[in-house]
């Protein structure tokens, strides 16, 4: 299975609004390349929720919860939205200055590619995540 990482600014949605909604319709992606990655993740995947903007973190991981569909804020029918839902906070944010410092990240999407909102994320690069976060 694959893994992912998504960001959000947390004064538009925080993965504490996750937690609380329970699921969430991911929209709004415009870029074509993380669109991409929207269509191919599958149901069950986890995926690291990325505070963007404020705080610059990775705190928290969710889960697909359904599969890529059309992205109803999208007039023009060619973007698509995937479903999420939250798994668990990490015990410590992982910020991007840390990720960026860590030598076994250097080649992670998020770091390589900053301004891409959806990116796969390898296994070591998730255990690298995880046990930064203690």
């Amino acid at each position: 299975m694959a893994r992912w990482l998504v960001k959000s600014e947390p004064d538009t949605y925080s993965f504490e609004d996750l937690q609380r909604d329970g699921r969430t319709t991911w929209d709004g992606v415009r870029n074509h390349a993380a669109a991409l990655n929207l269509k191919a993740m599958q149901v069950g995947e986890e995926v690291l929720f990325y505070h963007s903007q404020i705080g610059l973190a990775v705190v928290g991981i969710a889960r697909v919860a359904k599969t890529a569909f059309p992205d109803a804020s999208d007039p023009t029918g060619r973007f698509v939205a995937v479903e999420l839902e939250p798994v668990r906070p990490l015990a410590s944010p992982v910020t991007l200055a840390a990720m960026k410092a860590e030598p076994a990240l250097a080649g992670m999407a998020m770091v390589r590619q900053g301004r891409l909102s959806v990116s796969p994320v390898t296994d070591d690069e998730w255990a690298t995540i995880l046990k930064m976060a203690g």
